[in-house]
C-alpha cells in the first residue's frame, strides 16, 4: 500500500482533508520544485514496490546437493544411489521388487516444485512418479498422497497413491505426445496453491485440478518413486522448490 499511497499523495488530487497539508508544502517550497519532488516520490515508490515483491516471493531452493542424500530418506543401500548429480532408483538388470520412494524430511504446503526426470527400462512395468503433499505409510516403503505420474500411458497424469488409488486427472494424450521425450531428460513442474494443482511437462500443461474433498490434507512431503515390477531406472535431478504464501 505504501508505494501507491506515495504516488497518490504527490500526483493525484487530494481529498479535502489533505488540501491543508498540501498547501503548507506549496508555501514551504517553490512551485518549480514540485515536478522534481513528484519524480523523486515515484522513484522511491517504485523501489519500495520492487523490494516488497522480492520479499514476498521466496527464491527457489535446491532440494539436493547432487552428491549426498542430505535432507532425504529411503532405501539408499540397495535401491537409491547418486550418479552424476542425480538421484537414481533401480539397478538393472535387477528387477525393482516393490514401490520405492526417496522422500524429503520436510513437509510443504503451497509451492512450485521443479525438477528433471529420466525413465528407462527394458521389461516389466517401467514407471516412476513425483509424490507431493504425501506421507510415509507406516511399516513399509510406500507413500500416501498425490503423485505426478511418469511412464508410458501415465505421463503428466495426477494419481492418488495408496489412498484413493485412482487417477484424479488424466493428461491429454496429444499434449503429452508433444511434450515428452521418452528415455531422455524432461522437466516436470508441480504447482500447488490451496486446493489447486497444476502439472506441466517441458512447459506444456497436462493437468489443472482442484481438490473437491475437504478431508484430503493439502500438505506433506516430496517423494521420488521408482515403481516395483520393472527392470528400470528412474532418475531425478535439478530439484528445486519455491514456497508460496
Amino acid at each position: 500500500m505504501m508505494p501507491a499511497l506515495l504516488c497518490r499523495m504527490f500526483i493525484f488530487p487530494c481529498r479535502p482533508e489533505e488540501r491543508a497539508w498540501k498547501s503548507r508544502l506549496d508555501i514551504a517550497a517553490p512551485s518549480s520544485q514540485f515536478p522534481r519532488m513528484k519524480s523523486l516520490a515515484c522513484a522511491a515508490a517504485a523501489l519500495l514496490s520492487l523490494a516488497f515483491s522480492h520479499a514476498v516471493l521466496a527464491a527457489p531452493e535446491p532440494l539436493s546437493d547432487g552428491k549426498t542424500f542430505a535432507g532425504w530418506d529411503g532405501d539408499t543401500n540397495s535401491i537409491w544411489h547418486v550418479r552424476d548429480g542425480a538421484f537414481v532408483g533401480g539397478k538393472p538388470p535387477v528387477k525393482v521388487p516393490q514401490n520405492e520412494f526417496l522422500a524429503t524430511a520436510r513437509s510443504y504446503t503451497n509451492f512450485v516444485l521443479r525438477l528433471e526426470f529420466k525413465l528407462t527400462g527394458t521389461e516389466g512395468f517401467v514407471n516412476g512418479g513425483v509424490q507431493f503433499r504425501s506421507q510415509r505409510r507406516k511399516g513399509d516403503s510406500e507413500m500416501i498422497g498425490y503423485q505426478a505420474d511418469i511412464g508410458e500411458g501415465w505421463y503428466g497424469a495426477l494419481y492418488d497413491e495408496s489412498r484413493r488409488n485412482k487417477l484424479m486427472a488424466k493428461a491429454d494424450e496429444a499434449a503429452v505426445k508433444r511434450a515428452v521425450k521418452p528415455g531422455e531428460w524432461n522437466r516436470y513442474e508441480v504447482r500447488c496453491e490451496g486446493r489447486r494443482i497444476v502439472l506441466k511437462i517441458n512447459g506444456v500443461q497436462t493437468v489443472d485440478y482442484t481438490e473437491a474433498d475437504a478431508t484430503i490434507p493439502q500438505w506433506g512431503r516430496i517423494g521420488l518413486q521408482v515403481h516395483g515390477g520393472g527392470v528400470t531406472e528412474a532418475s531425478y535431478r535439478a530439484i528445486t522448490i519455491e514456497e508460496l504464501p
